[in-house]
């Protein structure tokens, strides 16, 4: 299994996307051999940034953490207590978030073995050997291994509180599915989504998949944002969260960190998404079961 990197790089920095498929050789995805290090922090690019927030050792700290308290545990299970942790403790603005190069840097220069630790498969395909897929290395925003859980508590988090985004990382169909969504930019969309998942009015997985088609197949005819409308988005309290990161305290490891305090998702608005999905999802195991066959799974 890849080794934890010897030299750690002090500050963040960004990996162009190009640069870093360069490193993913056979070696690298199956654990047999950690990237290039010398060669691959020659060509990464400083961010933009500066402080606290660009310090690579806490976020190091976290990952160990994880890999310790999850090390006899489905590695499935990591995400739900590493997702609201990365996000309190990067800080970053959405713009930055979605630079994929600063999470190629992250898998590649500072946390490979965590990404084979959490994604290597139990077996191989087409007789190879078990390989970690490139793109938890480079890869979609719903796909990286560091991003998709940075984007989950960022769609999924309640204002500050981070209980929501933890419901939606502890569940693998909503990661694989739900967090592909564009309907989830609404955020009673995405509350109303996780209240189902954390009410087990959806349970198993080709449930969550089921509920994900119908309410966004429905969203081509209803507006969400007018049936529900949100308040309007306090884009300064976040700004003042991400310029805090100096003064912040250590993320906490057995209690929940607090997120931007932006303003909560309005409850009238998520009650009314709540019963409209409950609907839809219902209408829908019915025509299952009038088919006589078990369709829920619908993508």
């Amino acid at each position: 299994m890849t080794d934890k990197p010897e030299h750690l790089p002090e500050r963040l920095a960004l990996l162009a996307d190009i640069n870093a498929a360069k490193f993913l050789s056979t070696g690298v995805l199956s654990g047999h051999e950690g990237p290039p290090y010398i060669a691959l922090n020659k060509i990464t690019q400083p961010v933009d940034a500066t402080g606290a927030r660009t310090e690579v050792v806490p976020i190091r700290d976290l990952i160990d953490d994880v890999m310790h308290l999850f090390r006899d545990d489905a590695r499935t299970k990591a995400d739900a207590w590493l997702a609201p942790r990365l996000h309190a403790a990067l800080r970053l603005s959405r713009r930055e978030a979605a630079d994929s190069r600063l999470w190629n840097f992250l898998t590649l220069a500072v946390a490979p073995d965590y990404v084979v630790w959490r994604h290597l498969p139990a077996k191989g395909r087409n007789g190879l050997p078990p390989m970690v897929a490139a793109s938890r290395f480079s890869g979609a925003h719903y796909t990286q291994a560091f991003s998709r859980l940075w984007w989950a508590a960022e769609l999924f988090r309640d204002g500050s509180d981070y209980g929501p985004a933890q419901v939606a990382c502890g569940n693998q169909d909503v990661l694989n599915t739900v967090l592909r969504l564009d309907i989830i930019d609404h955020r009673p969309t995405a509350q109303a989504l996780m209240r189902l998942v954390a009410k087990k009015t959806v349970t198993t997985g080709r449930e969550v998949n089921a509920l994900a088609v119908v309410t966004n197949a429905a969203a081509s005819t209803l507006m969400y944002d007018v049936l529900a409308e949100d308040e309007e988005w306090d884009g300064g309290a976040f700004d003042a969260w991400v310029e805090e990161a100096d003064s912040a305290p250590p993320v906490p490891r057995k209690a929940l960190p607090m997120g931007p305090d932006d303003g909560p998702v309005p409850p009238a608005a998520v009650d009314t998404l709540v019963d409209r999905f409950t609907e839809f999802f219902e209408d829908a195991r019915v025509r299952d079961r009038s088919d006589g066959e078990d369709r829920r799974d619908l993508t």
